[in-house]
C-alpha cells in the first residue's frame, strides 16, 4: 500500500492539520523496523508483545464482563416480535396455568360414562365459553383446543367413533378415562419457572412466552456496534480497476456481527485519514467500534497513533495467530471498546472470531459454545510458533481442511462449516483439532442474522 496525502482542511475544526501530520509522523516512525529477509519467519522475540490466542479470547471476554456490571448494560423490556436472538435477563415464569382450562387434544366427541352415547345437537368449539355439563350416556362434538364440558369422561377421536341409524355414537376402540384430554396445568402451573435467566430467545421461546401470557420480555440489550471501514483503495461497486479493489469487509461484517448478537448502528467508510478516524472514534456512542485495516505499522496505518492520542488502553496488541496477528483490542472509554481488524479479509475473519466473538457474546450474555474437536482428514500446515485458523468442511466424523486459506482469500471460508484451530507446527492427518463453528453452519441464515 502506498502512502496517501491527507486531505487539506478536512475536519479542521475538530482535528487540525498539524495534529493530523503528527499522527502520520508518529505512525511512520513506528514503521521503520528492520525488514525480515525473504523466506524467513520473524524470530519469536519480534512477536514478544503479541498475546497468545487463547489468552486474547479470554481477555476480550473479561473486558465485556467488566462492562456488563455497569448500569449501561441494564436489562430492557422488549416486545416479543423484537426479542428473537436476545438473552433473557430474568426468569421466564408462567403467568398462568398451561393449559389454563381442560382442553380437548383431538377433534372428536366429548363423552360421559359408558357408550353408546346420545349426541347433542350443539357442538363445542375452541374459543367459546364453558359448555354445559354432560350427563352419563351423552356426547358432544368437540374441536381440538375447545374447553371440555364438565363431567366429561374422555374424548373419543373422530376416527375411533361412528354413529348408527338412530344417531347414537359407538366407540370402535376401548375408551380410557381421561384419554385425549389435556388437563389444566398439565404443562405448568402459574409461577413455575419455564426458563432461567441467560436462555437464548429462539422462535420456540417466543411461542412459549406468548402461551404463558407474555407481551414483552426482560432481555439483555444487544451491544451496539459501529463499523469503520478504512482504506483509500476500496471500491463499493464494480470490478477492481486502476489499482483499486472491492471492499469485501463492508458487506461481510454487519451480518456477521449481527450473527454474533450485535446491533450494527452504522457502517462508515473513512479512507486513510487520521483526522477522520479520530473524529469517528471520539464521537461514537457505540458499545463496540470495529475498524478494518490500519492496525499494522505502515505509513497510513493510523489506528495505533489515534488510540494513543485519545488515551485508549490497549488490552490486546497483536495476537499469536495466523492469519490476523496485527489485530487489537482497546478500551476507548469506560464502557466502550474498539476491535481493530486487519484489512485482509480472512485475517479480519480471524479477528472477528478471536476478539469480537467473545466480547460481543459476553456483552449479549449469550452462553459460550461448548468446545469440541474432530480429527482432521488431511494435514493442516501450521505456523512455527503461532496458532493458525484454517477453514474446514465437516464430513461425517472428520474435518477436511480447505484450500484458498491465505490472509487475503475468502474462497475457502465461503465454503466452510467451521475453522480448525491448528497448533504451532501444524497438525497431521487424524489429529484432533478444536473447531470454531460459523454462525450459519447449523442455525440457518434466517435465524442467525436477526
Amino acid at each position: 500500500m502506498t502512502a496517501r496525502s491527507l486531505r487539506s482542511g478536512e475536519d479542521a475544526d475538530e482535528f487540525d492539520v498539524e495534529e493530523a501530520l503528527a499522527l502520520v509522523k508518529e505512525d511512520n516512525g513506528a514503521a521503520h523496523r528492520a525488514p525480515v529477509p525473504p523466506g524467513r519467519a520473524p524470530e519469536p522475540h519480534a512477536q514478544h508483545k503479541a498475546t497468545p490466542w487463547t489468552e486474547a479470547r479470554a481477555t476480550a471476554a473479561r473486558a465485556a464482563r467488566a462492562v456488563t456490571r455497569s448500569a449501561r448494560r441494564a436489562p430492557v423490556s422488549v416486545r416479543l416480535e423484537d426479542a428473537l436472538g436476545l438473552t433473557l435477563a430474568a426468569p421466564l415464569d408462567a403467568l398462568t396455568d398451561l393449559p389454563s382450562f381442560n382442553t380437548s387434544a383431538m377433534d372428536g366427541w366429548a363423552v360421559a360414562g359408558p357408550g353408546p352415547w346420545a349426541v347433542r345437537d350443539e357442538g363445542v368449539l375452541a374459543g367459546h365459553a364453558e359448555p354445559a355439563p354432560l350427563t352419563d350416556g351423552e356426547a358432544a362434538r368437540i374441536a381440538t383446543g375447545a374447553r371440555i364440558p364438565p363431567d366429561t369422561t374422555a374424548v373419543l377421536r373422530s376416527e375411533h367413533g361412528q354413529t348408527d341409524e338412530k344417531g347414537r355414537l359407538h366407540a370402535t376402540r376401548e375408551v380410557v378415562h381421561g384419554q385425549d384430554i389435556r388437563p389444566r396445568g398439565q404443562e405448568c402451573r402459574s409461577g413455575d419457572q419455564l426458563l432461567p435467566p441467560g436462555a437464548l430467545v429462539t422462535p420456540a421461546v417466543l411461542g412459549l412466552a406468548a402461551a404463558a401470557g407474555y407481551d414483552t420480555l426482560a432481555a439483555v440489550p444487544r451491544p451496539r456496534v459501529e463499523v469503520l471501514v478504512l482504506g483509500d483503495e476500496l471500491l463499493t461497486e464494480g470490478a477492481p480497476r486502476d489499482g483499486l479493489i472491492r471492499d469485501a469487509l463492508g458487506p461481510m461484517l454487519p451480518p456477521w456481527l449481527r450473527a454474533l448478537g450485535a446491533e450494527v448502528t452504522a457502517v462508515r467508510r473513512l479512507g486513510d485519514s487520521a483526522a477522520a478516524l479520530h473524529k469517528a472514534i471520539t464521537r461514537s456512542d457505540a458499545d463496540v467500534i470495529v475498524t478494518t485495516g490500519g492496525t499494522a505499522a505502515g505509513p497510513v496505518d493510523h489506528v495505533h497513533p489515534v488510540l494513543g492520542r485519545i488515551g485508549a488502553e490497549l488490552l490486546v496488541d497483536g495476537v499469536k495467530v495466523r492469519p490476523g496477528h496485527p489485530m487489537l483490542l482497546a478500551r476507548t472509554k469506560e464502557n466502550q471498546h474498539l476491535v481493530g481488524l486487519p484489512g485482509n479479509p480472512l485475517a479480519a475473519v480471524s479477528g472477528l472470531l478471536t476478539l469480537a466473538e467473545p466480547l460481543l457474546r459476553t456483552l449479549a450474555a449469550r452462553p459460550a459454545p461448548e468446545p469440541y474437536t474432530l480429527p482432521l482428514r488431511d494435514e493442516a500446515h501450521g505456523h512455527p510458533y503461532d496458532t493458525r485458523l484454517v477453514p474446514v468442511v465437516l464430513r461425517g466424523d472428520s474435518a477436511v481442511p480447505l484450500h484458498y486459506n491465505g490472509p487475503a482469500m475468502l474462497r475457502g471460508i465461503a465454503a466452510a462449516d467451521a475453522l480448525a484451530v491448528v497448533p504451532p507446527g501444524g497438525a497431521r492427518p487424524g489429529q484432533e483439532a478444536e473447531l470454531l463453528d460459523l454462525p450459519w453452519a447449523s442455525a440457518g441464515i434466517g435465524v442467525c442474522f436477526t
